[in-house]
């Protein structure tokens, strides 16, 4: 099958991350299903093509910043990742050959996916949604800690679908 560009650099962006953490399947998988989020929820809002792009490459790395925070401050608490990721992205994706503009706002997002208050588009809407439906799980809260997101975080109604179902709230009403 023929990728269209957008395609293969997603799919690079993949492999470039998955090599970038050789060995830590933990961190892999997180990426891998927080892109998975993202697409689906990105989809179902009928993002335009370009926008969806956006939103997948910046899940891929929202991330990157964890190996870098671990090794200067021994946290990957999200500040420091929000501090370090921006350019360890930068870096990656302008090896991949992704656009300089769009390497701006995805080092943007990058900086900004734990900072939940002033969400400034769609895109990282969309991101924040996605690691927290994954974070919630992978933590292993309570369904009343995604109650508690979903009323003051969520806005998509796919993200907020997607919550519901994977913790079964009831608060949403699923068409």
């Amino acid at each position: 099958m023929a990728l269209t560009a957008t395609a293969q650099i997603i799919e690079r962006t993949l492999w470039a991350m998955m090599d970038y953490y050789r060995a830590d399947p933990k961190r892999i998988q997180h990426f891998i299903k927080v892109h998975a989020f993202a697409r689906s929820i990105g989809i179902s809002e009928n993002l335009d093509a370009h926008t969806q792009y956006i939103v997948e490459l910046a899940a891929l790395v929202h991330d990157i910043g964890i190996k870098k925070a671990e090794e200067k401050y021994g946290s990957s608490m999200g500040k420091y990742q929000e501090e370090l990721g921006p350019q360890e992205a930068q870096a990656l994706l302008t090896k991949i050959g992704v656009a300089p503009t769009d390497i701006e706002r995805i080092c943007y997002l990058v900086g900004h996916h734990h900072t939940y208050r002033n969400i400034d588009g769609i895109d990282l809407q969309i991101l924040v949604e996605a690691d927290f439906i994954v974070n919630i799980y992978e933590d292993g809260l309570a369904p009343k800690a995604a109650n508690s997101v979903l009323h003051k975080i969520f806005t998509t109604p796919s993200g907020k679908r997607m919550l519901c179902t994977c913790f079964g709230l009831d608060e949403c009403a699923i068409n």
